[in-house]
């Protein structure tokens, strides 16, 4: 049997709206086929928490095999996976077209979807994944809110702890009172009309987390592309349902899927091109929603049109050239986060930092452990953190004057796991390239 394929990976569609995809002994018989072939393999030891536990199940059982494990060992390392994609895209030898047709996140999607459809997904994680619905509502009490969440708020983050699982230690997002969209209601900046990409247009979506809690990004998104001749729009027609995935509520995610590639379509064809904030949603809009809704039209012209934001600016300076840009003097550590990686598109961010004149940008390829909202469950936020220090190590070794990912959840947790480690130099924020850039040019 061969190890690997000489053909590039692919994945399946998801059959989601096949009875056949919630047979529940169809699906145990193909995650003990699975979960035996890592066993026998284990190049995915050294990522997230799934494949230790599964290992060392394995290896404890009384015969050192996958029938021993119980439904309730295997859905420890269901609940284990972060659905980061790191095991298909960067270390899997038995992806398809492999004839052992392996997709192990796809395969923990499809447990999850069992479970959601037997209404087994915890109330907790129900109710944070309306993200819509609960940025919008604390935005209107974003003090409170904003306050009630903080760390140090010894009494209402017990509080949430004891009712909803949140570990009190783990960093949560403040929330903005004003939506991006609502501050740029007719677009971007005017744009440049001396810029070499003068002309071209962009719709970003600002993503529910750019839109109602950290605009840093968004805000130096508009000013680096007005400079440079593009003109924006922002855009918000709902969440690309990424915490829905992570539930397995596929129905749920095909239904923003709809939404939002309708809201996109016309755009599209106005010459606008697509880009998200985020590389969670980038992701989704790309790579998942294609293999969800594979006959939907308006999905298939967004996948093609869309853009994650440090491609987009690379991908100008290719075609069209950028505006000079400022000398910074500057190290420079990059966390390459996990669904920047999973969108097989290179390390753009570094190629964007490179753009800028005596940057010396250093890549860091770990997991920050975060994994959406698993990482700030009490059950999982140790392993989180022991996860990302790796990822914080090695982003922090040559003490660099920056350290930056395109995660917005993993560039505070990371910053975290460096204060709970006690590193000696802890940035006081680690966010978007972007941002960078946005400097560079004196924004």
């Amino acid at each position: 049997m061969k190890e690997g394929s000489l053909d590039a990976p692919m994945r399946h569609p998801i059959a989601w709206q096949e009875e056949s995809f919630y047979d529940e002994e169809a699906l145990d018989k193909e995650l003990r086929r699975v979960f035996d072939i890592c066993h026998g393999c284990r190049r995915c030891f050294n990522l997230c928490d799934s494949f230790p536990q599964l290992f060392d199940m394995i290896d404890e059982s009384p015969n050192e095999e996958v029938d021993d494990l119980s439904a309730d060992d295997m859905k420890k390392v269901v609940d284990a996976c972060t659905l980061c994609d790191m095991c298909f895209m960067v270390k899997c030898p038995y992806v398809p077209p492999h004839e052992f047709d392996l997709d192990f996140p796809h395969l923990m999607l499809r447990h999850r979807a069992v479970e959601n459809r037997k209404g087994k997904t915890p109330f907790a994680d129900k109710e944070l994944a309306k993200i819509d619905r609960n940025a919008k509502l604390a935005g209107i009490v974003s003090d409170a809110a904003n306050w009630a969440t903080k760390k140090d708020n010894n009494l209402t983050r017990g509080l949430l702890e004891s009712v909803a699982g949140i570990d009190k230690r783990a960093h949560l997002p403040q929330f903005e009172d004003v939506p991006l969209t609502h501050k740029h209601p007719g677009g971007g900046p005017v744009p440049n009309p001396d810029a070499p990409a003068f002309g071209k247009k962009a719709a970003i979506y600002a993503t529910c987390y750019g839109n109602f809690n950290d605009q840093t990004s968004g805000k130096a998104a508009l000013e680096v592309l007005s400079h440079n001749g593009v003109k924006t729009l922002v855009e918000y027609p709902g969440c690309c349902g990424m915490p829905k995935l992570e539930n397995g509520d596929l129905p749920a995610v095909a239904s923003s899927a709809e939404v939002v590639a309708a809201h996109f379509s016309s755009l599209i064809d106005d010459g606008y091109d697509i880009v998200a904030l985020t590389p969670s949603c980038a992701l989704m809009m790309k790579f998942e929603w294609p293999l969800i809704l594979p006959e939907n039209e308006d999905v298939k012209k967004l996948a093609l049109a869309t853009r994650d934001l440090s491609e987009y600016i690379v991908e100008i300076s290719k075609e069209c050239g950028l505006m000079p840009i400022e000398p910074m003097d500057a190290q420079i550590g990059v966390h390459f986060a996990c669904h920047s990686r999973a969108q097989n598109m290179g390390p753009k961010a570094m190629e964007m930092l490179k753009l800028i004149p005596e940057a010396k940008p250093t890549i860091t390829e770990r997991c920050s452990g975060h994994g959406g909202k698993w990482g700030i469950f009490k059950d999982n936020f140790d392993k989180a953190v022991k996860v990302g220090r790796p990822a914080a190590r090695s982003v922090a070794k040559n003490d660099p004057d920056y350290m930056v990912s395109e995660c917005p959840l993993a560039g505070p947790h990371l910053k975290q796991v460096m204060e709970s480690g006690g590193q000696a130099k802890v940035p006081e924020r680690i966010g978007h390239p972007i941002e960078l850039l946005a400097k560079a040019y004196g924004f």
